[in-house]
């Protein structure tokens, strides 16, 4: 069913729910970057917020859609609800007070409806809060510290958990390369084609695959180090993150110390 169509047919049966007070279209829909494979975000005022009450309604109104075979009410958190029906149209919806709307702005919405002129009393755009150095931070030091259980995992011969390593340290190779573009747009998690660079994106693949066996998993993690530390650097460096020196010092000292391997590029 196209979007537009589920949008309509939602939004139709709401209009005339006293307490549904305004219906929002957000993430892709309302950045303008939807496309075939994207899910349609909403967010709905009610009220008293997300009542069961208000669940119920929202149920009616996405059935009309299609049989739903996916229905998570407020699980994950506590004002979303997940649905997917039979054709894996995927809506989510996020409910909230008109008082709790305050964090939102016009430029992540598209108003359906909106009854009492909420949209109007949004700011135009996020401020701007610069990079998230905090974050960075964590991240290189994450990096750091499943690289150095390399150690543990061969030594303990966990060659299948070793794996797990390899794929968490290629999520955050992902995560700098995006930092590294800047993307204002980010959305969900199957977008990267157009978060990141072409040469990133061969860097991406040419990354070794993950392998249980004690030389595959070795090499795999020496590559992840090689592709992500340089960078990681120089990004530290613009971003005035201060370089955790003596953690990636120990950690390189202990895998040369137990397994024989040697930082695989110089700092700059």
């Amino acid at each position: 069913m196209r979007h537009e169509t589920v949008i309509d047919l939602i939004a139709q049966p709401l209009r005339d729910e006293p307490e549904v007070r305004a219906l929002f279209l957000s993430g892709s829909h309302a950045n303008g970057m939807a496309d075939a494979f994207s899910d349609v975000d909403f967010v709905l005022v009610a009220q008293e917020g997300a009542s069961d009450a208000i669940a119920r309604i929202w149920r009616k109104a996405v059935a009309r859609t299609g049989k739903i075979v996916l229905w998570w009410d407020r699980t994950t958190v506590p004002v979303l609800i997940n649905a997917i029906t039979e054709d894996w149209t995927r809506t989510d919806v996020v409910i909230l007070r008109p008082d709790q709307m305050g964090a939102h702005t016009q430029a992540g919405l598209k108003p359906v409806f909106d009854h009492d002129g909420i949209y109007d009393t949004l700011n135009e755009k996020p401020a701007e809060t610069g990079p998230d150095t905090r974050k960075l931070k964590h991240q290189i030091e994450e990096f750091i510290r499943v690289l150095g259980l390399l150690h543990l995992a061969v030594g303990r011969e966990e060659y299948i958990n070793g794996v797990l390593g390899i794929y968490h340290l290629r999520n955050l190779l992902v995560d700098l390369l995006i930092e590294e573009t800047g993307a204002p747009h980010r959305g969900g998690v199957l977008h990267l084609n157009r978060l990141i660079t072409g040469p990133q994106k061969a860097l991406m693949f040419s990354m070794p695959p993950p392998v249980p066996t004690r030389a595959a998993m070795i090499d795999a993690h020496v590559a992840y180090a090689a592709a992500y530390l340089p960078r990681a650097r120089r990004l530290a460096l613009a971003w005035g993150v201060a370089w955790p020196e003596e953690f990636e010092a120990a950690t390189w000292a202990k895998l040369e110390e137990s397994l024989g391997v040697t930082r695989p590029y110089q700092p700059e």
